[in-house]
């Protein structure tokens, strides 16, 4: 992230006062000083450890034009890039979305390739015009790298697209070095058809073009098609506070939701309904082949399982008696391949999230929402592990049930800490330090001694104190592939926003920007390596669909009531 060989600071240097540490400002005075501003940085300490000044210069701030003016001029087209000019462009392209549309940065990039040669003195502008146009190629190329199918429904970028790739047609004959370029260009744009230089002459029409590429457009509507085949998080409510949570695709029916449901909580099919209550009050019964998540959104409601007898006047189990009567069938299940099947299910859900995410998620930008469903899917199952392992305990009446339910939760935390969980290992540890489930005196005090100081061990992990050092440290040590506590790395992220501006002087922080992808990168950290997609070592037909559709109650005044129903207060 050291720059060496500023642009803005080639000409007359004014320095600016000085810090307590060795800091200095120059602004290039070609240019107007609001534009850009940059701090030197030393690369070499003394030995009192104070920096001591080079002529190395960081981006500390300016305008987003000036920004990638400066981030062009650094490529390397045929070398590898060096370090600070690769940091440079990752931390620029994981967060222009702070300070620019993606519009904008559509014609930034527009406005820096070069159309024509400027003059016709020799062929050493020629190489340059050329140059300059392939790092802007190179950029685009990076940009739609980084950000996969993930921008790809932005219509500006389709037309953006469109446009360059246009260009790169109309100039790969005057400058045929731009052939490598072209061919990048269609991989990025599923285009499968080989080019020449020839077919591209100045020749040939346009017409011939515009019809090849409307031909080839089906990657633009790769996402738009995702949407329905991707799989998303509903609550099937049992009663007004207990609820499936139900992983399933946006054109899931409602008949193999209620199936899902009715194995879950074990109660035949063909006894229950499916009904839509709107929050007006409204109750509407799902036929089979509804869709019912689409259904449910359009009419922002809940959905409910009753049973099919009581129909007519709508009610919902009124208790969940038969809920705590039923077997605990968590007991007969191995927990390695417990904490297996929540490893594997926590990993789908974290590879899906992309870089992007955490930062909509953090600067709330407009439209914010929708793109941060994969980062919220994740959230969202360590809430429910939670409220999951309350769940089990509290709903299990007989104390030595209970209390071997206790043990097998505090293995499965164990074990999820070994195959490098974090996520399921903490929401497991916090479920089991809710209020309602520590509460429970008569149920801790039968649990054996190796138990309780496993549990202490485990639990120390998770203490907050030193800005949660203990986690900190023993997950830097964890090798990848690994699965974060995700509620804390967003923590440091919104501590960075909050505690620096994004702004300084109308230009924009990009020291802020610069920690913030800082932060952001550590997810690639966690996922260098795949999991092995480990399959439990012992067939349980019922393992997934519960592990995959947890039955919680989400209402800490319920889980209470439980609580002092199993063990009263003395």
């Amino acid at each position: 992230r050291q720059r060496s060989g500023c642009g803005m600071c080639r000409h007359g240097r004014r320095p600016l006062p000085t810090f307590d540490v060795p800091y200095f400002k120059y602004i290039d005075e070609e240019d107007e000083e609001d534009e850009w501003s940059s701090r030197s940085q030393s690369s070499t300490e003394d030995d009192s450890g104070d920096s001591l000044l080079s002529d190395r210069y960081v981006v500390v701030s300016g305008t987003p034009e000036k920004i990638l003016e400066h981030l062009l001029s650094d490529l390397h087209l045929e070398a590898a890039q060096d370090k600070e000019t690769e940091t440079l462009l990752d931390d620029f392209l994981l967060t222009y979305t702070v300070f620019m549309t993606t519009d904008d940065l559509c014609q930034a990039l527009l406005r820096q390739y070069p159309f024509k040669c400027c003059n016709h003195q020799g062929k050493e502008d020629d190489s340059d015009v050329s140059c300059r146009k392939r790092k802007v190629l190179h950029l685009v190329s990076q940009w739609t790298s980084l950000y996969k199918d993930w921008l790809h429904e932005d219509e500006h970028l389709k037309q953006f697209l469109k446009t360059i790739y246009r260009n790169v047609l109309d100039d790969v004959y005057e400058y045929p070095i731009l052939e490598k370029e072209l061919k990048e260009f269609q991989k990025i744009l599923g285009m499968h058809r080989r080019h020449t230089v020839d077919e591209y002459s100045p020749h040939r029409k346009n017409k011939t073009f515009f019809h090849q590429f409307s031909l080839k457009e089906n990657w633009l509507q790769h996402r738009g098609t995702m949407n329905e085949a991707e799989e998303i998080f509903c609550r099937v409510y049992i009663t007004e506070h207990s609820y499936v949570s139900v992983k399933a695709q946006v054109t899931t029916s409602a008949q193999e939701i209620l199936k899902i449901v009715a194995e879950k909580i074990q109660y035949p099919e063909e006894e229950l309904a499916l009904v839509i209550i709107t929050f007006s009050g409204e109750k509407h019964e799902l036929q089979p082949n509804d869709l019912a998540i689409s259904k449910s959104y359009e009419s922002s409601s809940r959905m409910f399982v009753y049973r099919r007898d009581l129909t007519d006047s709508l009610s919902p189990f009124a208790d969940n008696e038969e809920l705590q009567q039923r077997s605990v069938r968590i007991l007969g299940i191995n927990t390695w391949d417990l904490a297996l099947e929540l490893t594997n299910f926590d990993w789908s859900l974290f590879n899906a999230i992309h870089e992007q995410e955490l930062i909509y998620f953090t600067f709330s930008r407009q439209g914010s929402a929708e793109n941060t469903e994969n980062l919220s899917l994740l959230l969202q199952r360590c809430n429910e592990v939670q409220l999951w392992v309350a769940t089990e305990i509290l709903l299990c009446s007989q104390l030595c049930k209970r209390v071997q339910l206790v043990k097998k939760f505090i293995k499965i935390a164990a074990h999820c800490k070994a195959q490098r969980n974090l996520n399921s290992f903490f929401a497991i540890v916090m479920g089991l330090n809710t209020a309602s489930v520590s509460r429970l005196s008569q149920t801790w005090e039968k649990i054996p001694g190796k138990f309780k100081k496993l549990f202490t061990e485990l639990e120390s992990l998770t203490d907050p104190s030193l800005n949660h050092k203990a986690y900190r440290d023993a997950f830097k040590k964890m090798k990848s592939p690994k699965i974060p506590f995700m509620p804390l790395l967003l923590k440091d992220v919104t501590f960075i926003h909050e505690g620096n501006k994004t702004f300084l002087d109308n230009l924009v922080n990009f020291e802020k920007l610069h920690m913030i992808a800082d932060t952001v990168r550590s997810l690639r950290h966690c996922r260098n390596n795949q999991f092995g997609n480990e399959v439990p070592l012992k067939e349980h037909n019922e393992l997934k669909p519960y592990i995959h559709h947890l039955h919680v109650i989400d209402n800490q005044q319920a889980l209470f009531e439980l609580s002092h129903r199993i063990e009263p207060r003395a």
